[in-house]
């Protein structure tokens, strides 16, 4: 498969483990967390934790034992897997005179923001990842990422059935396996239904009663649905830009998908999106 360097990320993710002693590095699944981590590791000599590797969970059963004598960078991948290392964390990056840097990696999951606020704060700086942007994959090539989302696998499809095969691949995997382990109770058909209709009002202003009434549920559920889609980075909740001050102020937000946007037709000639 091609590589696509991410010069702007890789800068933004060495500044922030540059600035404080532990660094989230937070997006959805697949979205490329983990190839950059590999690159700063392999750059830094850094130890890795692979928290869905058995073996590296097995490492970590007493984590004080295993991690208070590393130096330099340690990576913990798929962190929210283990959350009771977020306190363990706070102690250890608040020994004096010890230059260790961690670089936490979480993909959708609330609890991770949650409990990384709670525990490490100030002590934690935190960096967004999306998928490809227009600037890391050459503006000639939009039409392309307009097509096929941001998520590298899926914009480095051997060809757009590909690319759509492996988009429905992942958005079964994501609704099925990685929402149930959110400890969220919905049925992925019901989710996924939920899911589509905000794809046709992407760009429009949020309304709870239409999608509550489409769904066949309150306007609670419907928002419940968006905040967990929202929470794992699956769409983006824009906040209203202009607030006229001396009128009523527009407190709605806009639904859009992120660059990494999942598209959920089929690639039919002529169909651009």
């Amino acid at each position: 498969m091609p590589f696509i360097p991410r010069a702007t990320s890789l800068a933004k993710i060495t500044t922030a483990l540059a600035r404080s002693p532990v660094t989230a590095l937070l997006g959805p699944r697949q979205c490329g967390k983990t190839t950059l981590a590999r690159l700063i590791a392999a750059d830094k000599g850094a130890a890795y934790f692979d928290l869905e590797n058995p073996r590296d969970l097995a490492r970590l059963d007493a984590p004080l034992v295993a991690l208070e004598q590393l130096q330099g960078l340690v990576v913990f991948d798929e962190v929210q897997r283990k959350p009771e290392l977020f306190e363990l964390l706070r102690v250890l990056a608040d020994r004096p005179g010890h230059s260790a840097r961690f670089l936490l990696l979480g993909s959708a999951s609330p609890d991770l923001i949650r409990g990384v606020s709670e525990t490490l704060a100030g002590r934690i700086a935190f960096v967004d990842l999306s998928g490809f942007s227009l600037t890391e994959i050459n503006a000639e090539n939009f039409q392309q990422l307009w097509l096929r989302g941001g998520f590298p696998r899926s914009y480095l499809a051997e060809d757009d059935q590909a690319s759509f095969a492996w988009r429905n691949d992942f958005i079964r995997t994501f609704l099925e396996r990685d929402i149930p382990q959110l400890g969220i109770t919905i049925p992925s058909a019901v989710l996924r239904r939920f899911w589509t209709m905000i794809a046709h009002y992407h760009g429009q202003i949020w309304n709870s009663a239409d999608f509550a009434r489409s769904l066949g549920s309150s306007e609670a559920t419907a928002r419940r649905y968006l905040d967990i889609l929202s929470g794992s980075y699956m769409i983006r909740q824009l906040p209203p830009w202009h607030e006229n001050l001396k009128k009523r102020q527009v407190k709605i937000t806009k639904g859009f998908y992120p660059r990494h946007r999942l598209a959920t037709r089929s690639p039919l000639p002529g169909n651009n999106g």
